[in-house]
């Protein structure tokens, strides 16, 4: 017997001043104070109809969780599997490096997505949507993975996509959007320079902008890692980690797991504990903590933003609000790890791990053994670390025979 698709999607509503958007047509952010949207649901009728256990017998990826997704026609989704990624049980002697002798390490793995990155989740839920509501081509600024990913699942959708990247972008990624038959533009700058580009272009060609956090769905997408922690923890008041530690550039993931959270707790499929979230960034770019550290709500952009980090290369985030309050509501901090850090713990992380994570990625474990040795950490914590993305995409790290 067929299951039942039903999008309990009912509104859009902005972040910040609280005006409702229609939900059935293409929008990008508040017409009214230009933050971002947030897509809401009928939750009420999902507690009704919906009980978190039948989800172990759907379909094996993010789409599971339909009636907390935006695509109201099975037929409009575009996926390539993503999502359900696996929860990597880093051993004792791994975590007692970090400081963790006590506690529990582990890895979500999200370089096992299409495409080799998180990136894969926001853009098949993006694409989805703007193809449904019929856009006809999706336009970006990416550091390297959106770009490759928006690509992709713009290819399975038959749309057009238009990607602009800083020229010095990692090459592999430049290639993969290409292969994926997109328009690759290469920008003298970085990401923000590549979205004026964008916003310039998009505004002539009537391109659909699915910019971070500049149109609802992204964020959709996003969420479905802090539903699958949920899931991988057993529902229920405990099942969440006590500390998230997440590489941040533009804050998606960050800001869908916050939302899904919350959605959850009004299911009531959790409880009201939440992980603490950690931000990480490198110091050659780090805006989102030095507006933690000088307890601002907005982030200055940074000037001369450098790191081998692609996806970290961000020097200003429409989100920037939300990220932070993210953070302080959860008790969690924001700290900024050297570029030498993030290619020793690359280096740490496949030979103890047995990962080969991304540079951002690995910024997370270089964070966490600073995050023990400041008592942040109590070494005793469940704590997920994300590897947001693949090792092999970038240029390899400097190894010693």
């Amino acid at each position: 017997m067929a299951e039942l698709w039903r999008s309990f999607l009912s509104h859009l509503e902005c972040s910040a001043c609280g005006l409702q958007h229609d939900a059935d047509v293409l929008q990008t952010v508040c017409t009214a104070c230009g933050k971002v949207l947030f897509a809401r649901y009928d939750l009420a009728g999902i507690k009704r109809s919906l009980k978190p256990a039948e989800l172990a017998t759907r379909r094996w990826d993010m789409w599971r969780y339909w009636e907390l997704l935006p695509v109201r026609d099975q037929a409009n989704v575009v996926s390539l599997g993503e999502g359900l990624t696996p929860l990597v049980d880093v051993r004792k002697e791994a975590a007692e490096v970090l400081g963790m002798e006590r506690g529990e390490v582990l890895l979500k793995d999200e370089g096992q997505n299409p495409t080799a990155s998180f990136k894969a989740r926001g853009l098949s839920a993006a694409v989805s949507r703007a193809h449904e509501l019929g856009a006809q081509s999706i336009a970006l600024p990416s550091a390297g993975n959106a770009g490759a990913a928006a690509a992709a699942y713009a290819a399975a959708a038959g749309v057009e996509a238009h990607v602009a990247m800083p020229r010095d972008v990692p090459e592999l990624n430049r290639i993969e959007a290409e292969v994926y038959a997109a328009d690759v533009m290469l920008v003298d700058g970085l990401i923000n320079d590549a979205g004026r580009l964008i916003r310039e272009l998009g505004a002539r060609n009537g391109w659909f902008d699915v910019s971070t956090l500049k149109e609802p769905y992204r964020q959709e997408g996003k969420k479905t890692m802090g539903i699958e922690l949920a899931e991988q923890g057993g529902w229920g008041a405990q099942c969440l980690p006590d500390v998230i530690v997440y590489p941040t550039g533009g804050g998606t993931g960050i800001v869908g797991m916050r939302k899904a959270f919350d959605e959850l707790e009004a299911l009531g499929w959790i409880g009201p504990r939440r992980p603490k979230m950690v931000v990480v960034q490198s110091t050659g770019c780090a805006p989102i903590v030095r507006a933690f550290d000088n307890g601002e709500r907005f982030a200055e952009p940074w000037d001369n933003a450098q790191t081998i980090a692609a996806g970290l290369r961000v020097p200003v985030a429409i989100g920037d609000y939300l990220i932070l309050d993210a953070v302080r509501d959860t008790g969690g901090t924001a700290i900024a790890v050297s570029e030498q850090a993030i290619q020793d713990a690359q280096l740490e992380m496949g030979r103890l791990a047995g990962v080969y994570a991304a540079p951002e990625a690995a910024a997370t474990w270089a964070a966490t053994r600073t995050l023990r040795r400041s008592g942040f950490l109590m070494g005793d914590e469940r704590l997920v670390l994300f590897c947001t993305g693949m090792g092999l995409k970038y240029p390899a790290p400097i190894t010693t025979r």
